[in-house]
């Protein structure tokens, strides 16, 4: 009969072959692999030569400008030790008799100010004669105005006196700069007025008076 081969040995040869065959060809592969990298040629390129050209531009130089020197601090009188110094001259002490100065000037009396708007009671307040619609009826509505088509209502505040006459006007509620102001002045003046009364004596006041303008 014949014998058996015992596998554990056939291994054992056979991987010290297989280890012995892999460690030669990987010597034989370094072996190519220097030879080819010695083949190869090494082409070392000239760096050529580059001619550069600087340019220093000339900078002209800065003067800083001097600050001026700070004020010196005031010195401190110190007393002169030399004796050949003259003493300070003093001035010598004089009466004034005050009541030879003239007296003076009196104060100056205010004037009446009749722009001072001062409220006067009365007991029948001043009216246009003809009713306020005479003074509607005597607007004159102002071009400009009127193509603007500004409407609204001037307030005109007035100084009435003792005959009926308007002595002076001011604006309290204006409409801008258009005419209607002096438009509204000129009716309330061309109208005749009946002065405000305080116990039936006439007396001057002043009176807010309400001038419409509406386009019809």
């Amino acid at each position: 009969m014949a014998s058996r081969k015992n596998p554990k040995v056939d291994l054992r040869l056979r991987y010290k072959k297989t280890i012995e065959l892999a460690l030669i060809i990987a010597l034989a592969l370094l072996i190519i692999i220097f030879q080819g990298f010695k083949r190869f040629d090494r082409n070392v390129r000239k760096v050529e030569k580059i001619d550069l050209e600087i340019n220093v531009e000339k900078i002209e130089q800065t003067e800083q400008q001097k600050r001026a020197p700070a004020p010196s601090r005031p010195s401190i009188p110190i007393e002169s030790e030399d004796e050949d110094i003259p003493e300070d001259a003093t001035i010598e002490t004089t009466d004034i008799d005050l009541t030879e100065l003239p007296p003076p000037p009196p104060p100056p009396q205010d004037e009446l100010d009749e722009s001072a708007q001062i409220f006067v009671a009365y007991d029948e307040p001043p009216a246009p004669i003809g009713g306020f619609g005479a003074i509607q009826r005597n607007l004159v509505y102002p071009e400009i105005a009127r193509k603007a088509g500004v409407e609204g209502r001037v307030v005109v505040h007035c100084l009435i006196d003792r005959q009926g006459r308007v002595v002076q006007t001011k604006i309290l509620k204006s409409l801008g700069n258009n005419g209607c102001d002096e438009a509204a002045v000129a009716a309330i003046k061309s109208v005749k007025w009946k002065p405000a009364k305080q116990r039936d004596k006439p007396v001057k006041v002043w009176v807010a008076i309400p001038v419409v303008f509406q386009l019809k």
